[in-house]
């Protein structure tokens, strides 16, 4: 087995985190600092991620977790920054599936499930991702318009957007948006491009799934039927 399918196989991190691992020097193979992406784990090999022995886990554990700002979703983070494994049971080592900015809020999926994870994040199973935002000022409904019809983000024109328009308060708006993509920090760029920056962010559906009343910090487990919706999707 590849390397990194191995570690992403083991509920350490994805593939792609997997490959930034070996890359960064945190992975030994049998003692010897691993240098080469491509390694093919052998059964007797002695696999090792940040000094810690890792093994395949033949059990798989899938959360659906309401993150808090203030957590890296990550499984680390150099600079000692709280991270979301820290909110979930750690009896198994699981990783997210995607991002959430440090200063964003709401629906996270963790599992130890590699193969569905790389699943999801590949551009060909992107699907809705609906957040809740204020952002400053009063976004009008032209302006809205705008963010359903695409717009240049720097580089990259987004596709089109949902776009609901909850409430005007005194000097922000209330807005729910629907994107299928998944760029960096998208939604912000999206508001920032039209003048009013996000003062707060909090994803709330991700395809079928919702945050519903599950509460900031909380997490629960997937049922066998939200599993199975992922894995279709």
């Amino acid at each position: 087995m590849r390397i990194n399918k191995y570690i992403a196989a083991a509920g350490i991190a994805s593939r792609r985190k997997a490959d930034e691992m070996i890359e960064a020097g945190r992975v030994r193979v049998n003692g010897i600092v691993l240098q080469t992406l491509g390694y093919h784990v052998k059964d007797d090999d002695r696999v090792e991620v940040d000094g810690k022995l890792i093994e395949l886990q033949k059990k798989k554990v899938y959360y659906l977790l309401n993150k808090p700002t203030g957590y890296v979703t990550s499984t680390f983070d150099k600079e000692g920054r709280p991270t979301v494994i820290e909110l979930v049971p750690d009896e198994i080592r699981v990783f997210p599936v995607g991002r959430l900015d440090y200063n964003s809020s709401g629906l996270l999926i963790l599992t130890n499930d590699g193969e569905l994870s790389n699943r999801l994040m590949h551009p060909s199973h992107e699907f809705d991702k609906k957040y809740v935002v204020r952002a400053t000022g009063i976004v009008t409904r032209a302006e809205a318009a705008r963010l359903e019809k695409g717009i240049d983000i720097g580089g990259f024109i987004t596709s089109p957007a949902k776009v609901k328009l909850i409430r005007h308060d005194r000097n922000s708006t209330i807005a729910e948006v629907t994107i299928h993509e998944g760029k960096n920090r998208q939604v912000r760029r999206m508001f920032k491009a039209i003048g009013h920056p996000v003062e707060e962010l909090c994803r709330v559906g991700l395809g079928n799934l919702v945050i519903g009343r599950l509460a900031v910090g909380q997490y629960r487990k997937l049922s066998p039927a939200e599993v199975e919706y992922l894995k279709r999707v």
